[in-house]
């Protein structure tokens, strides 16, 4: 066994971790630690939190000093660094994060959905009905219908509203 072997050991994880490396840990830990705050109850009921960290985090979404609330991310970043099921937090944060993402790309659908159906017509009607089939056809011309008459008299737009609310309700399904 030689000197080289003794400095550059076989196995990786004998290697000491470098500070830069420990420090963008922790960043990035306190950065998450943020994130959850700022997440409604809702969502942090579904994060695996416990103990401390949890304390930490509800006082945390209490606080308006400035400072103070500085010092408690700080905090809940340190008790994080600490924390054995680290994974499974970050792992039901991408999972919130997904859930948010895939509600908004349903919404954008259903808004482009609902404004082709009411400036194309019937070609736009056609290709709704071949990608939903299990669309109310009639009940669907009606709203259109409806949502169009508002439109040209200047209306406010509750009949677009209820078309929107349709077409979210069979892209859901």
């Amino acid at each position: 066994m030689s000197d080289f072997d003794d400095i550059y050991p076989e196995d990786e994880e004998e290697f000491v971790r470098s500070k830069t490396e420990i420090k963008r840990e922790m960043a990035e830990l306190q950065e998450l630690g943020t994130k959850i705050v700022e997440l409604s109850e809702k969502y942090i009921s579904r994060i695996p939190l416990e103990g401390q960290l949890a304390e930490a985090i509800h006082q945390a979404r209490g606080m308006k000093h400035r400072e103070g609330r500085r010092r408690q991310l700080q905090f809940i970043g340190k008790l994080m660094r600490k924390a054995e099921n680290i994974d499974d937090i970050r792992a039901a944060y991408q999972k919130i994060v997904n859930i948010g993402q895939e509600h908004t790309k349903i919404q954008h659908q259903c808004e482009q959905w609902r404004d082709k159906l009411m400036d194309d017509g019937n070609s736009a009607l056609q290709g709704f009905i071949n990608d939903f089939p299990a669309a109310n056809v009639q009940h669907l011309r009606q709203l259109i219908r409806n949502a169009q008459k508002e439109r040209s008299q200047q209306k406010p737009p509750s009949s677009a509203r209820k078309l929107f609310k349709y077409i979210r309700e069979l892209i859901e399904a």
